[in-house]
C-alpha cells in the first residue's frame, strides 16, 4: 500500500503526532510519502524520520502578542499559490491519503477523488465536545480548512462520542521530578513580556523555549531554542508546564503527570475550547490573559493528575492494514478501556 500523508506544520503539535505515526507506519512496512506546509521550509527541525518529505507553502494563521491577527493573515496568504499547489500535487499513484489538518493535501485529494482519512484533534470538533470561542467564521474555517472523507478526531476524553485518545508517546519509565522546574512554551506571546512575568518567582527555575531565543538577565530563567530532544528532556523531569492551549503538548504533559497552565491564543476557537476542556475535566488550569496572579497561584499548587493513554497510533495503523473496516462502538470502547486517570503530586 502506498500512502500520501499531509501534515500541518504551523505548530509543533501536528509534527510531533506525525513522528509517532511515522514510526508505527514504518514498523508496519508501509510505503509513505510525507508533505508539510504551514511554515517556511528552513524552520522545520528534527525531521529525519520523514525521509525525503515534500514541502509546500500552504496556509497558516498569523499571530501577534498571543492573538490571531486576521489582517496580517490575509496579507500573508497567497491564494493563487495555494490553488496552484493543490492543482500540481499528483496523487494518482497512491492508494490512500492521510491528512493531519493539512489543506493542500486535503483539497488535492478532493479534487482527484482520492479516499482520504483525517487524523487530528481538529476532526473531533465535528462531534459534541466542549466548545468555546466559536462563531460562524471559526466553524466555517474548521469545517473547510482541510476536508476529508473520514475524520478521526482525537481528544483527552471520549465525551461519549466516536473519537480516540491522543496520538502521543507512551513512556513506561517515569523520571524523577525536579519540584521547582517549570517548562514554558508560549511561542505566540511576546517573549519579553513572558520573562517579565516570570522574573519575580525566583524560587523556580524556568526553561523557556521559543522560536526566536531572547536574552535574559535573570539567572532562574533559561532561554532555549526549539529542539526536540532538549525539550523532551526538560519536559520529562519538570513539575509543570506553562503553554498555549495546543492539543499535543497538553496530551504529553497529562501522560507524564505534569501540572498544566494554559493561556489560549485569543480568537482561536480550538485553543479556547481546549482550555475549557482541560478545566472541565480537572486536568489543568487556564488563564485568559498573561496573568501574574494566576501564574503565582498555579506555581504553588501541588495537586495534578496523570492520564495514561494507549498506543493509539498502533491501533490506527493496524486498522489501516486491516483494510479500514467500519469503526463500531466496541472498537472505540476497547481502546478507551485502557485509559487511567490517577491523582499525582508535583512536590
Amino acid at each position: 500500500m502506498k500512502i500520501f500523508y499531509g501534515i500541518q506544520g504551523t505548530g509543533n503539535g501536528h509534527i510531533t503526532r506525525g513522528r509517532i505515526m511515522a514510526r508505527e507506519l514504518q514498523a508496519a512496512s508501509l510505503d509513505v510519502t510525507y508533505q508539510f506546509t504551514g511554515r517556511p521550509q528552513d524552520k522545520f527541525f528534527d525531521m529525519q524520520i520523514f525521509n525525503d518529505y515534500q514541502w509546500r507553502e500552504g496556509l497558516t494563521f498569523s499571530t501577534q502578542n498571543g492573538k490571531i491577527n486576521h489582517f496580517k493573515t490575509v496579507l500573508q496568504s497567497n491564494p493563487l499559490k495555494f490553488l496552484r499547489d493543490v492543482k500540481e500535487l499528483d496523487l494518482r499513484d497512491y492508494d490512500l491519503v492521510i491528512c493531519d489538518f493539512e489543506p493542500v493535501t486535503a483539497w488535492a485529494a478532493r479534487r482527484q477523488r482520492k479516499k482520504t482519512i483525517g487524523i487530528s484533534h481538529q476532526y473531533a470538533f465535528q462531534y459534541s465536545i466542549p466548545r468555546a470561542g466559536n462563531d460562524l467564521l471559526s466553524e466555517t474555517v474548521m469545517k473547510n480548512f482541510a476536508p476529508v472523507d473520514l475524520g478521526i478526531g482525537l481528544h483527552w476524553h471520549h465525551f461519549d462520542q466516536p473519537i480516540l485518545p491522543p496520538v502521543i508517546e507512551t513512556p513506561t519509565i517515569q523520571q524523577r521530578t525536579q519540584t521547582n522546574k517549570i517548562v514554558v512554551y508560549l511561542p505566540f506571546e511576546d517573549q519579553h513580556h513572558v520573562m517579565s512575568l516570570l522574573a519575580p518567582f525566583n524560587d523556580f527555575e524556568f526553561y523557556n523555549y521559543s522560536p526566536e531565543v531572547v536574552s535574559t538577565l535573570h539567572a532562574h530563567i533559561h532561554c532555549k531554542p526549539l529542539s526536540l530532544q532538549g525539550f523532551q528532556n526538560d519536559l520529562a523531569d519538570c513539575a509543570g508546564i506553562i503553554c498555549n492551549a495546543g492539543f499535543e503538548l497538553a496530551s504529553e504533559s497529562l501522560q507524564l503527570g505534569k501540572k498544566i497552565l494554559v493561556k489560549p491564543v485569543h480568537a482561536q476557537m480550538e485553543q479556547i475550547s481546549n482550555a475549557l476542556a482541560l478545566k472541565t475535566l480537572g486536568y489543568g488550569q487556564m488563564m485568559n490573559t498573561m496573568d501574574s496572579a494566576a501564574i503565582e497561584q498555579w506555581l504553588y499548587a501541588t495537586q495534578t493528575v496523570r492520564v495514561t493513554y494507549p498506543n493509539t497510533a498502533r491501533y490506527l495503523v493496524q486498522w489501516i492494514k486491516d483494510g479500514m473496516p467500519s469503526m463500531d462502538r466496541s472498537w472505540y470502547a476497547q481502546i478507551w478501556s485502557s485509559v487511567q486517570v490517577m491523582p499525582a503530586e508535583c512536590s
